[in-house]
């Protein structure tokens, strides 16, 4: 086979591992970012559980669905929790 052929098809095939390793990126990042600010909102409800339960006797039940609630939505997440939790 001829060398210039052979480099050629290397030549081709690292360009489409790199174009599909970017394509794939993409939804690995927003994964990514849904576990971290996930996490974030756990840490967030389980403070607020910490301080909140002593002083006015709610506890906001921590879950998959209110950790994301809360890591997504942010501080008007958190307020939304505990405004459900008054409400229920």
């Amino acid at each position: 086979m001829d060398r210039g052929l052979v480099v050629l098809a290397w030549v081709a095939g690292v360009l489409i591992v790199i174009a599909l390793g970017k394509v794939l990126l993409l939804p690995m990042k927003f994964v990514l970012k849904l576990v971290v600010n996930g996490l974030l909102g756990g840490l967030a409800i389980i403070v607020i559980n910490l301080l909140a339960q002593p002083l006015l006797g709610f506890f906001i039940p921590l879950n998959i669905i209110s950790a994301l609630v809360a890591g997504i939505l942010g501080l008007p997440g958190i307020i939304l929790l505990v405004i459900l939790q008054f409400m229920l």
